[in-house]
């Protein structure tokens, strides 16, 4: 970790928020946060001054303040009515659902880009060999996958450029349209879609077992996915680690992006660390319910074996078991870099909490030692 902590941790302050991103917001919005930028939160007084690796530690593992977050689903759900009755009046058959970091509640932005899904309910692809795809419940059409959500692309782009005059309307991306300002408080990203009932889906009917289908214009392809299984699958471990993945994946996001800030490159999602820290141990993870940076000490041991033993690295996989996590030479490259960073911040931290370690020439295992005792009550 380079040693500038200060400025990462006027980065992470910043980021948390929303002030990194004022350009993006309207003037309302501007004023909101600037508001609210001189309010100091919990985690800035748990550690003493002479402690910024510890602050920057705990600061980096809590969630963003909810009211934050309110606002980010506020403002996707916004946008979501204006499609609705846009699309709803063109003969479309449309429904909402978010996906991604904020409804996981690992996002490390107040001003966070929302996924918002919109699903075209007129159609859908199944599984033939479900329960339901073996007793008829589908009927056949002529549509395809892509025809009908290059269709609703297209419907969607011009919506909301007539709804959001004011409002940037980004439709270069490949998989979503991005609409920032304007009147809008948050950037959203509309993803067109249409459902996919897998097998599982089929006989559970759970809607976190249900795929959902998605357009990349720029190939053009269709890729499937299970958004909401892979939300289930974390937050259902994250309780059992009594909250400490969650954490776990918002420290590795957030030293992620000032690694970043500071010339490194590592290229990995948000979707690859969340995954990636799904297999950390979870009794350590467990233990920070109580010592707090027991959840640094498990990340840096986590990420360092994974690096340690590349092999072993490229067979886990998601959540969900759909793709490996690992699958190219650039990702394990990202792993090297993060675990790297990692164990910088870990021995930085260790030494804050047991100062004679300063004096010794102590291995990560010490660090670790030092970590997962040291005790920080909450505020």
């Amino acid at each position: 970790m380079a040693r500038d902590i200060s400025g990462r941790l006027t980065r992470l302050n910043a980021r948390r928020k929303g002030m990194d991103r004022l350009g993006e917001l309207t003037e309302t919005a501007q004023v909101d946060v600037l508001a609210k930028s001189i309010q100091s939160e919990s985690w800035q007084k748990r550690a003493s001054t002479g402690q910024p690796y510890t602050r920057y530690a705990l600061g980096a593992m809590q969630e963003v303040d909810r009211d934050y977050t309110r606002i980010s689903i506020e403002t996707a759900q916004r946008v979501g009515g204006q499609l609705n009755t846009g699309l709803t009046s063109a003969g479309y058959q449309v429904d909402f659902r978010l996906q991604g970091s904020v409804p996981l509640n690992v996002h490390i932005r107040g001003v966070s880009d929302v996924d918002l899904l919109n699903l075209d309910t007129s159609f859908l692809t199944y599984a033939s060999y479900g329960v339901r795809g073996q007793n008829g419940w589908y009927s056949s059409t002529t549509k395809t996958s892509l025809g009908v959500l290059s269709a609703l692309r297209g419907e969607a782009e011009a919506i909301l450029k007539a709804k959001y005059p004011a409002a940037k309307v980004d439709c270069t991306g490949g998989k979503a349209i991005n609409i920032s300002g304007g009147s809008l408080a948050r950037p959203v990203d509309v993803v067109p879609s249409h459902w996919n009932d897998t097998i599982d889906y089929q006989a559970s009917e759970q809607e976190h077992d249900r795929g959902v289908t998605i357009l990349n214009k720029r190939v053009p392809q269709t890729i499937d996915n299970l958004p909401f299984l892979h939300i289930k699958l974390i937050s259902d471990r994250c309780t059992l680690a009594l909250g400490g993945l969650k954490k776990a994946i918002r420290l590795c996001k957030n030293v992620k992006n000032d690694a970043q800030e500071e010339g490194k490159t590592i290229n990995l999602s948000s979707f690859d660390i969340a995954a990636t820290m799904y297999h950390a141990d979870l009794g350590t993870l467990r233990a920070g319910g109580t010592y707090e940076l027991a959840i640094l000490a498990e990340t840096q041991r986590h990420l360092d074996w994974l690096t340690m033993n590349e092999a072993e690295a490229k067979k886990l996989r998601v959540p969900d078991g759909s793709r490996a996590i690992f699958d190219t030479a650039e990702k394990l490259a990202a792993l090297r870099t993060l675990s790297l960073e990692m164990d910088d911040l870990a021995k930085e931290v260790a030494r804050e909490q047991r100062p004679s370690l300063a004096y010794s020439d102590y291995s990560l295992s010490d660090s670790r030692t030092a970590l997962s005792s040291a005790y920080i009550p909450s505020l």
